[in-house]
C-alpha cells in the first residue's frame, strides 16, 4: 500500500507539531464540535519514578491532538484524547485500558505504556478486536514475533532490535581498540532482558572476539545500587552495557559515579541520550556512548529544532518518549482522516499499514509504518558520546538503514520470525 506524502513547509509543520493551542497541555482536550467527539484512551505512567515517562508522552500526542482540534478536527467531530495513570504495573495497565473501553467509551487505544504494560494492554486488544497503537515499548518481540501479530495493532515507538544493531555496531569500534571484555548492568524484566541479549547478539556479530564476563539485573524502579555497583567493581570489565532507563538510569549512575565506577572502563548506554536524563545526572560524566534517543540536533534540521522548541513551549524537556507519542498520535489522525472518522478497527488499520507520513524525526523527512509487522521505521538511529555541558551530546554517527534492515532480516530469520 502506499500514500502520498506532502511537502513539509515551516508553516505546515508548525501547525502540525502543534506549536498553537499549547494552553491546553496541562490537561486533556475536551472540545466539542458538530457530532461527538472521537475519544482517543492513553494508558500511562504519570506517577512514580518514571512519570516522565507519561508526562513527556502526554505533551507529544497532546501536540497534534490539539493541533487537528484547533483546525476543525476530523470531519467536524473533535478528538478527545483520555489519559489515565497505571502507575507503572501491567496489571493496572490492563484493567486501566479496558476501563477508557468500556466506561469512557474510547474508540480506539493509543498505548504509551512501557513495555510490560504493553504487552498486558496488547492482549486487551486482541481480546476487544480495537484499533491500537503503541508508541512506548521498544520490546522487539512485541511486534516482531509472528505469534503477538494483530492486524489491526501497531508501533510508533523504535523497536530495540534497531537500537542493538546500531550499538552492536558501534561498540565493535570500541572493541577494535581494545575494549575485550564486556559486562552488563540492566533492567530485570522483558524489555531489560531482551534488548541486552540483542544487543549481545550483535556486538558478537560485529566483533567476534569479545568475551561477555559478568551481567548484573537491578530490578525495576529499586532504590539502591550498591549491590550491582559492588559486582561490576568486582568483574573489572573493560566495557559496560547498560539500558537502564529514566529515573533508574538517573540513580544508577549517581549512585555509580561515587565509587569512580565510570572512570575505570567504555560505557555503553542506549538510552541515556534523553535530555532530563542528560540533565538529572548530577555529574554527568563526559565520554559515556549513548544512543541518541531524542536530540534536538538529531537529524539536525530545521523541522527537528521547530519540534523542539514547540514541545519546550509544554514546560517539559522533549524525550524519546515524547517524540514516539506524538508519532503515534500523527498516524492516528491520519488514519482518521483517511477513513473520514470511521473508527472501524479493519478501516483504521488499512489505512495505517505501510503509510508515510511527513516527520521532523525521520532521516530524511519521513518515517514509515511499515507492512509485514507494523512497525515504524525511517527515524534516526546512532550513538554519540556525552558531553558534561549543553548539548550533551556529540560526535554523533548515525547508522544507515540498509545496514540495520539487512542484520534485522538475518535476526528474524534466526529467530525464525519470517
Amino acid at each position: 500500500m502506499t500514500h502520498k506524502n506532502h511537502t513539509l513547509t515551516r508553516r505546515n509543520f508548525v501547525a502540525a507539531a502543534g506549536a498553537v493551542g499549547f494552553m491546553s497541555l496541562a490537561c486533556p482536550s475536551i472540545l466539542r464540535a458538530q457530532g461527538a467527539t472521537i475519544k482517543v484512551g492513553m494508558p500511562t505512567i504519570l506517577s512514580g519514578r518514571v512519570a516522565i515517562l507519561g508526562e513527556t508522552a502526554s505533551v507529544g500526542a497532546r501536540m497534534i491532538i490539539d493541533a487537528v482540534n484547533a483546525e476543525g478536527g476530523i470531519d467536524g467531530r473533535q478528538i478527545e484524547l483520555v489519559i489515565r495513570d497505571t502507575k507503572g504495573k501491567p496489571d493496572e495497565a490492563a484493567r486501566i485500558t479496558r476501563e477508557l473501553i468500556n466506561n469512557d467509551k474510547c474508540e480506539l487505544i493509543l498505548d504509551a505504556e512501557a513495555s510490560g504494560g504493553s504487552f498486558a494492554v496488547h492482549e486487551v486488544m486482541r481480546d476487544t478486536g480495537l484499533y491500537c497503537i503503541h508508541s512506548i515499548s521498544e520490546a522487539s518481540a512485541l511486534t516482531a514475533d509472528p505469534a503477538n501479530h494483530v492486524h489491526w495493532i501497531f508501533r510508533s515507538g523504535r523497536q530495540g532490535i534497531h537500537d542493538a544493531i546500531a550499538g552492536g555496531l558501534y561498540a565493535s569500534g570500541l572493541a577494535k581498540n581494545g575494549v575485550k571484555r564486556w559486562a552488563v548492568c540492566s533492567p530485570d524484566y522483558s524489555y531489560g532482558r531482551d534488548t541486552t541479549a540483542e544487543f549481545r547478539e550483535f556486538l558478537s556479530v560485529f566483533a567476534p572476539d569479545v568475551q561477555f564476563v559478568g551481567e548484573t539485573w537491578p530490578k525495576a524502579f529499586q532504590p539502591d545500587y550498591t549491590e550491582n555497583i559492588t559486582n561490576l567493581l568486582n568483574i573489572a570489565p573493560e566495557g559496560l552495557y547498560t539500558c537502564l532507563w529514566g529515573g533508574d538510569l538517573v540513580a544508577f549512575f549517581d549512585q555509580a559515579s561515587l565509587y569512580g565506577l565510570f572512570d575505570q572502563f567504555q560505557t555503553v548506554a542506549v538510552n541515556m541520550g534523553d535530555a532530563p536524563v542528560l540533565e538529572a545526572i548530577k555529574n554527568l560524566p563526559a565520554g559515556i556512548h549513548s544512543g541518541n534517543r531524542y536530540h534536538k540536533d538529531v537529524p539536525d534540521t530545521q523541522a527537528n529544532e521547530i519540534w523542539n522548541t514547540a514541545f519546550r513551549k509544554s514546560g517539559k524537556l522533549p524525550t524519546n518518549w515524547g517524540w514516539q507519542a506524538y508519532t503515534g498520535a500523527h498516524f492516528v489522525v491520519e488514519a482518521l482522516k483517511a477513513t473520514k472518522g470511521d473508527t472501524n478497527r479493519d478501516k483504521l488499520a488499512d489505512a495505517t499499514r505501510g503509510r508515510k507520513i511527513v516527520s521532523p524525526h525521520g532521516v530524511d523527512g519521513t518515517v514509515t509504518m511499515r507492512e509485514g509487522d507494523n512497525t515504524l521505521i525511517g527515524y534516526a538511529v546512532g550513538y554519540g558520546k556525552t558531553l558534561s555541558t549543553d548539548p550533551h551530546l556529540t560526535d554523533f554517527q548515525p547508522t544507515p538503514w540498509d545496514v540495520i534492515l539487512q542484520h534485522e532480516a538475518e535476526w528474524k530469520e534466526r529467530k525464525k520470525y519470517l
